[in-house]
C-alpha cells in the first residue's frame, strides 16, 4: 500500500521539477511543445497498451468496457467544462493566460492527474509491480504542464513559495489518488477492475484530445507529429521489455 502512494508521488513530482525550471530559465514555447508531445505519444501507447488492451484481457469483450470507455470520456469532458468556465482553460500553455484563475488551473491539473495516478496504483494489484511504461508517461506529461502553468501563474503575480506550495499539495492528491486506486481495487472483482481500466482510457484520451494535443501543436507546430510518434515509440518499447 505504501508502495502505490510513492510511486504516485514519484510520477507527479515532475510537476515540481517543472514549477523549478520555469522559475529559473525561460523556456521558449516551442520547446515546451515539443516536449508536450512527446508526452502526448507516451500517453497514447500507455492508454492502448496499458490500459485498453489491459481491460480487455482482464474481462474480456463487454459491455463494461464500452461503458467504462465513455464513462470516464464523459466523466473528464463535464469536469473540463466547468473548470474552463472558471478561467482553467489554456492550463498547460505557456505564459498562461491573463484571465485564468489559480483555483481553476489547480482544480485542472489535478482532474488531469487522477485518472493516471489511480492507474499507477491499480497497475500494482493488477500486474504484481508498478506499471514502468505508465509510470514514464505520467511523469513526463506533467513536466509541460507544470512549466507552462507556473510561467504564467508567475507572470499573473504570484510569488514562488505560495507556488511550490501548491504544486506540493497536487503531487500529494496524486499520491493519494494512486494509494486509492491500490487500496479499493486491491479485492475488486476483473469485471470491476476491468471497468476502471477502460474507464481510466477514456478520461486519459479525451484530456489528451481536449488539452494536450492542441497546446502541443499549437506551440510547436507540424514537428508535434513527429515527436508524437517519437514519444509513441519509446513507450512502446518500455512495455515490451515489461
Amino acid at each position: 500500500m505504501i508502495e502505490a502512494l510513492l510511486w504516485g508521488i514519484f510520477a507527479a513530482s515532475s510537476l515540481l521539477i517543472g514549477a523549478a525550471v520555469s522559475m529559473r530559465w525561460r523556456l521558449s514555447k516551442r520547446v515546451v511543445g515539443l516536449i508536450m508531445a512527446f508526452g502526448v505519444g507516451v500517453l497514447i501507447s500507455a492508454v492502448a497498451f496499458e490500459l485498453a488492451e489491459e481491460a480487455f484481457k482482464t474481462a474480456g469483450p463487454s459491455l463494461g468496457l464500452a461503458l467504462g470507455l465513455a464513462g470516464g470520456a464523459a466523466t473528464f469532458f463535464v469536469g473540463n467544462y466547468f473548470i474552463n468556465k472558471r478561467g482553467g482553460h489554456r492550463r498547460k500553455r505557456v505564459g498562461g493566460n491573463d484571465n485564468s484563475s489559480g483555483l481553476a488551473i489547480v482544480l485542472g491539473t489535478v482532474l488531469d492527474g487522477i485518472p493516471e495516478s489511480i492507474v499507477l496504483g491499480l497497475s500494482i494489484v493488477h500486474g504484481g509491480a508498478i506499471s514502468v511504461a505508465m509510470l514514464v508517461a505520467v511523469f513526463i506529461s506533467n513536466l509541460p504542464e507544470a512549466i507552462g502553468s507556473s510561467s504564467g501563474l508567475l507572470r499573473s503575480g504570484w510569488k514562488r513559495w505560495p507556488l511550490l506550495a501548491m504544486w506540493c499539495g497536487v503531487v500529494g492528491i496524486s499520491g493519494l489518488a494512486s494509494l486509492a486506486g491500490y487500496g479499493i481495487f486491491k479485492e475488486a472483482s476483473p469485471d470491476v477492475v476491468a471497468f476502471t481500466l477502460a474507464f481510466s482510457a477514456g478520461a486519459l484520451l479525451t484530456m489528451l484530445a481536449d488539452t494536450m494535443m492542441p497546446e502541443a501543436f499549437e506551440d510547436s507546430g507540424s514537428l508535434a507529429g513527429i515527436v508524437t510518434t517519437l514519444g509513441f515509440g519509446v513507450a512502446f518499447w518500455i512495455s515490451m521489455f515489461e
